[in-house]
C-alpha cells in the first residue's frame, strides 16, 4: 500500500474546517497503512480517533496500535522541532510544538 508516511498538521490543507488537500509527498513510500492513520490522532480534534477507525472500518486492532505509536513518535517529533524553533535552531520550528503537546496528548488518553 502506497503511504503519505508525514501527516501532520504542516502537511494538510483545511479549507472551512475541511480537508482541502495533502502536500510534501517527500516521504511517500509503499509500506504499513498504519503510518498514515496516525492522522487520527495528529489531525483531528480530542474525542475522535474512535469514530474515525469506526468509519474507516478496515483496520484490524493491531494496524491501529502501530497507528498510536507512530504517532506518538511522530508527536515527539513536533515537539522537538517546536523546541528547536524556541532555541533558533536552523530548521525549527516554533509552531509546531503546541500542535505535538495537543498530539501526544490526545494519544496518551487515547482519544
Amino acid at each position: 500500500m502506497w503511504v503519505h508516511g508525514d501527516l501532520h498538521p504542516a502537511n494538510v490543507v483545511v479549507a472551512d474546517g475541511t480537508l482541502a488537500g495533502i502536500v510534501d509527498f517527500g516521504d511517500v513510500f509503499a509500506g504499513d497503512p498504519a503510518w498514515d492513520l496516525i492522522a487520527a490522532w495528529l489531525l483531528l480534534p480530542a474525542g475522535t480517533a474512535a469514530r474515525f477507525f469506526d468509519t474507516y472500518a478496515r483496520a484490524d486492532e493491531a494496524t491501529i496500535r502501530r497507528a498510536r505509536g507512530l504517532a506518538a513518535m511522530k508527536s515527539l517529533f513536533l515537539i522537538l522541532m517546536g523546541q528547536n524553533g524556541d532555541r533558533g535552531l536552523p530548521g525549527g520550528k516554533p509552531h509546531w510544538g503546541p500542535l505535538g503537546h495537543a498530539a501526544l496528548e490526545r494519544v496518551l488518553k487515547g482519544v
